[in-house]
């Protein structure tokens, strides 16, 4: 095949897209099970984890989606990583909260210096957290941190549950804060972020976007909840913001599906949305 026209479908390639979703760049072989990924903007690029049975190390990935560092945690293991999300400093959070067989009590929240994330190595502080003793073991695969709390959605087909918990190391007890049923099928939350002015609140599930704005408070679906539909369904498992307008998702390899870094416009795809 000449060179040419090589090029030419390197570049259509690299701008198709799945619905209403444009993908990015298809992540690396070596990364099977993506499980979320967070926006660093100081450095332009995007953190990743994997899940359950993986190691316990994070990667850095340029715009494309190619690896451009990688990070152990050497304090950590990973039982079930399941989300990421920055502070204002810069500081990685990782939580290991993935519960799939509703039998975890003890759930942790790994917090990464910003600085640390320079070297091959680092050790984290751990936030440790229970529920309450009257509420029933929980998944969760998704938080986001705001005002110092971090704030976690259960992974649920029918009603999420959500749990706030102080950013400080040491044991803490969750508290509970709101439950909501969310409308329609397969709306488990697989993982959330939050706009960097607080005030836009979104929710992944693998075929759809919650968008939640004019919320009061703490209580995230006491707003205007809209339902932003991809038209593309696959095991999507990671979201975050990277601009107030733009997200960006990730999803898991299955097979020849799914691998893939997206970006996804909230204001141009606003088609089936819900109130």
């Amino acid at each position: 095949m000449p060179k040419r026209l090589i090029f030419i479908l390197l570049i259509v390639s690299s701008c198709q897209s799945q619905g209403n979703l444009t993908i990015l760049g298809d992540l690396s072989n070596d990364l099977k099970e993506v499980s979320a990924v967070a926006y660093y903007k100081s450095e332009n690029h995007f953190w990743i984890i994997e899940d359950s049975g993986n190691k316990n190390e994070i990667f850095a990935l340029d715009q494309k989606g190619d690896i451009v560092k990688s990070v152990v945690v050497t304090n950590a293991e990973n039982r079930d990583w399941e989300d990421l999300t920055f502070d204002k400093k810069g500081n990685l959070y990782v939580g290991d909260f993935g519960n799939n067989s509703k039998d975890q009590i003890l759930y942790t929240i790994y917090r990464i210096n910003h600085e640390s994330l320079k070297n091959r190595e680092v050790s984290a502080e751990k936030i440790d957290f229970f529920l309450p003793p009257e509420h029933n073991p929980e998944d969760f695969e998704a938080f986001f941190l705001r005002n110092n709390s971090i704030y976690l959605f259960s992974k649920d087909n029918k009603i999420t549950s959500v749990y706030k918990v102080p950013n400080l190391t040491g044991k803490h007890e969750a508290i509970f804060i709101t439950e909501y049923n969310l409308p329609g099928k397969h709306n488990k939350v697989t993982s959330a972020d939050i706009s960097d002015d607080g005030k836009t609140a979104i929710l992944l599930n693998h075929d759809k976007l919650w968008k939640l704005t004019n919320f009061n408070g703490e209580d995230y679906f006491s707003g205007h909840i809209e339902k932003l539909v991809f038209k593309h369904d696959s095991q999507k498992e990671g979201v975050c913001f990277k601009t107030d307008s733009t997200v960006v998702i990730t999803d898991e390899r299955n097979g020849s599906e799914g691998g893939n870094f997206y970006e996804f416009n909230l204001l141009e795809n606003k088609k089936g949305a819900n109130n």
